[in-house]
């Protein structure tokens, strides 16, 4: 499996751009200098349109045409975002619709995906090798390494390194729907709540002054008790299913020889290329040199692009270093990647709006929620972050959902993680945990998929899979609001 002309053009550029920067810190300027602005209170429902359709289509073209969906994806999604930026350039001008797209793509959508990349690759060059039966004890028990692992890699990190050794496991077996399904619950989602490295809120939470730990601290207990509930479930579904089968027949002649042994790992490089991707992105939040560059008034900072020429390079060399009959054997191609890098270019694109009426606050078209987070005394309703917060965080991003809410308190950071502490917990809970409500609700849970149809199989569709949360995930979160936001 050789390196793609295409990587080795973004590994130059990468590095490019971090010569340039430190050659040349000079031309540094201010942020946003004479920046045009979007004001959300000017934009009315209309405007999320198109968001609306990309998620639609996205939830209804695999059902009714899946070979064209298939084919044709990216061109939907580059149809949609034609669809915003179009009328959006003419009543707001070329200026301001160029700031837009710069600002979304150089700070937003070119590093969201160039650490999914990363990941994507390192992770798909460890490959488990043994004997590995999807009983209902070993499935249960990767759900709740996944699960432990994705606070301190990152979900993106956990469910890329665990996924294809879960689906290997269960290749004898009849039903494995349900377990994606739970593993997008636990290891993509719910699982990275304890440290600002487990999911982008949180890494947020810690940009804007909240100590690394109080996640930690604070997110333990909801953490857990979902965790339990979860895979307590997991574990009676998939020990019925299991009765249901019989005994799982392997055929010795489907069993490669490298396989006979109990437990073995390949590519055990890319594990410590792993360490290398999460210290990377902590080194971009610590690490303020004060140098950055302005695109035409969006200000890209020195740290962000040295963290992403370095996850370029991690991967660069976990090509290089991993043996391609490994990775083949492990089931690794390129599709889940470039599935997401098309989709997601069009939901950041489309979504740039609704994100603004957001920050908009009360005066913006969605007022009566951000209005419906606190009383009329100004006192926040700490369930209602929690439901707001969520119910956003599923079809929106949720860092920028996050954020909205964290300055909607109106309280310095001191303040919210001390006497309102549990108002901080609401918002940091509905974002981390709700992203499990849909496929697009988090990264992860896309690119779990994808490589689970790759791989054969069976996945919900967008509505089916809402339908497992809405069945499953919704109760938890009831329960979670009584016992921690009333």
């Amino acid at each position: 499996m050789g390196i793609k002309p295409w990587f080795k053009r973004a590994i130059v550029s990468g590095f490019t751009t971090l010569i340039v920067g430190i050659m040349f810190p000079s031309i540094s300027v201010a942020a946003g200098e004479g920046a045009p602005h979007l004001e959300g209170k000017d934009l009315g429902l209309i405007w999320v349109i198109p968001f609306a359709c990309m998620l639609l289509s996205i939830a209804i073209f695999p059902l009714v045409a899946p070979h064209f969906w298939h084919k044709n994806f990216g061109k939907v999604s580059g149809f949609w975002a034609t669809c915003f930026l179009v009328p959006f350039t003419v009543f707001f001008g070329y200026e301001l619709a160029l700031y837009e797209t710069l600002h979304v793509g150089l700070l937003e959508y070119f590093p969201f995906i160039i650490l999914l990349f990363s990941l994507f690759t390192v992770a798909g060059g460890v490959r488990v090798r043994g004997k590995l039966t999807g009983t209902p004890v070993l499935n249960t028990t990767i759900l709740l390494i996944g699960t432990a692992l994705a606070s301190f890699m990152g979900t993106t990190g956990a469910a890329m390194l665990l996924i294809r050794p879960l689906i290997r496991a269960m290749e004898h077996r009849k039903h494995k729907t349900h377990t994606v399904v739970f593993f997008i619950f636990l290891v993509a989602n719910i699982g990275g709540s304890l440290t600002p490295l487990g999911d982008p809120p949180l890494f947020l939470g810690f940009l804007k002054g909240v100590d690394f730990f109080w996640p930690t601290v604070h997110m333990f207990l909801p953490m857990l008790f979902l965790s339990i509930v979860l895979l307590i479930l997991y574990f009676a579904l998939d020990s019925f299913l299991y009765s249901k089968e019989g005994p799982i027949i392997v055929d010795p002649a489907t069993v490669e020889p490298a396989d006979e042994v109990s437990f073995a790992l390949d590519g055990k490089i890319n594990l410590l290329l792993l360490v290398g991707v999460v210290a990377a992105v902590l080194m971009s939040g610590v690490w303020k040199p004060g140098v950055s560059f302005d695109i035409y008034h969006v200000k890209v900072e020195l740290q962000n692009i040295v963290r992403d020429a370095i996850l370029l390079f991690l991967a660069y060399l976990s090509l290089k270093l991993t043996n391609d009959q490994s990775r083949k054997e492990n089931g690794f191609n390129w599709f889940p990647i470039l599935e997401v890098g098309k989709l997601f270019i069009g939901i950041f694109i489309t979504i740039i709006p609704a994100i603004a009426i957001l920050k908009a606050g009360t005066s913006g078209a969605l007022g009566m929620i951000v209005e419906s987070v606190s009383t009329s005394d100004g006192e926040p309703v700490n369930y209602m972050y929690f439901w707001a917060t969520g119910i956003l965080s599923s079809f929106l991003d949720n860092a920028p959902t996050y954020l909205v809410f964290f300055n909607t308190t109106g309280s310095d950071v001191a303040t919210l993680t001390g006497e309102l502490s549990n108002t901080l917990l609401a918002i940091s809970a509905g974002a981390v945990f709700m992203g499990a409500n849909t496929y697009v609700g988090n990264a992860p849970n896309f690119m779990v998929r994808s490589i689970a149809e790759e791989s054969g199989v069976p996945m919900p569709s967008f509505f089916g899979y809402m339908l497992w949360s809405g069945v499953i995930l919704m109760p938890c979160f009831v329960l979670l609001t009584f016992m921690f936001f009333i």
